[in-house]
């Protein structure tokens, strides 16, 4: 197995091994979201700032988790945080109890689809 570092980093190279869809990282404008972060969004078809947006935090969070393994939580705070420019970590800290709800209000209403095989 070659281990030689990929140049556009780990989600680079685990889209060269998938054949997943990637994102350029300066052409993501996704802000304060890493390489991974943006993969797993593209595999879940959501590849602009404009669509995370529209979509909102929760159901960007729930269709990346459906496209993806190994989706958590941080990812959420991480979205709402691209969302309104807040640190993640103060969206954890401030949101969280907000954003559980809602996801668990989601899951009732729509069941989370298990992910699909890789």
């Amino acid at each position: 197995m070659n281990t030689t570092p990929h140049p556009r980093g780990r989600a680079a190279a685990m889209g060269c091994i998938l054949g997943a869809p990637l994102l350029p990282p300066a052409d993501a404008g996704l802000p304060g979201l890493d390489s991974l972060a943006r993969h797993m969004l593209a595999r879940a078809g959501i590849r602009s700032l404009q669509q995370l947006r529209a979509l909102g935090a929760l159901e960007a969070y729930v269709r990346t988790r459906s496209a993806n393994v190994h989706v958590g939580l941080p990812l959420l705070w991480s979205l709402e945080a691209a969302l309104t420019g807040q640190p993640w970590r103060q969206v954890e800290r401030e949101q969280r109890a907000r954003l559980l709800r809602a996801l668990v209000e989601h899951e009732r209403q729509r069941p989370l689809p298990a992910c699909r095989a890789h």
